[in-house]
């Protein structure tokens, strides 16, 4: 890893976030929940060689108290706008290599992480790259080279949405990374590549198999 990588994570307001999960941990709240695989995402952002910064954006308090480390800056959330307009908002002015992620990773391992990160410096230059999720249809990440916006266009589809964009998608075999959980059968996937502490200690007794 020859360059260093800030890396954008938004979070949105726990009683928001991750609808589609809710009651997927029985007996578990689920801001909680919320909460946890945010924080399992970000320590392992953290723990990625090659990450000089991430830069959570929220307006969570809790998250924000779970964020204090030298290594994070906080910035407020664009009101409403959604998770594109939260990306732009803190990638914009950075001036190096930036990514998004998404922020319900709990499996993320850090070194898949740096082997995607690494796999976008060796692209071709001035070309944005996406990781696709496991099904293949949404994306967990994408990247931008320094001077490129990162243009992001996540939603339904939107592995489709930025290639049509001039993104290029990058194909690793990185399970952690291409976990991404929006419902309680993602999270029982998730548990079987192993989650991170966080998220462990809720699920404990509530997941088999």
């Amino acid at each position: 890893m020859t360059q260093p990588w800030t890396v954008v994570l938004p979070v949105k307001r726990l009683t928001a976030a991750k609808t589609r999960l809710r009651g997927g941990l029985p007996g578990v709240p689920h801001e909680e929940l919320a909460l946890a695989l945010a924080a399992d995402t970000l320590d392992a952002v953290l723990a990625c060689p090659g990450v000089a910064q991430v830069l959570v954006v929220t307006d969570e308090t809790r998250m924000g108290e779970l964020a204090r480390h030298p290594d994070v800056r906080l910035l407020p959330d664009v009101a409403d706008a959604g998770l594109n307009a939260a990306l732009r908002h803190g990638a914009a002015g950075i001036p190096g290599w930036v990514a998004g992620l998404t922020a319900d990773l709990p499996a993320l391992r850090p070194t898949e992480l740096a082997v995607a990160l690494a796999t976008t410096l060796a692209g071709p230059p001035g070309v944005r790259r996406f990781v696709a999720d496991a099904p293949g249809t949404g994306t967990v990440l994408l990247a931008a080279p320094p001077g490129v916006p990162l243009d992001p266009r996540f939603g339904p589809g939107s592995a489709a949405a930025h290639a049509a964009s001039g993104a290029d998608p990058l194909t690793g075999d990185w399970p952690s990374l291409r976990r991404d959980v929006d419902t309680a059968e993602d999270l029982a996937v998730a548990a079987r590549l192993g989650l991170g502490p966080r998220t462990t200690a809720l699920a404990a007794g509530c997941l088999t198999g």
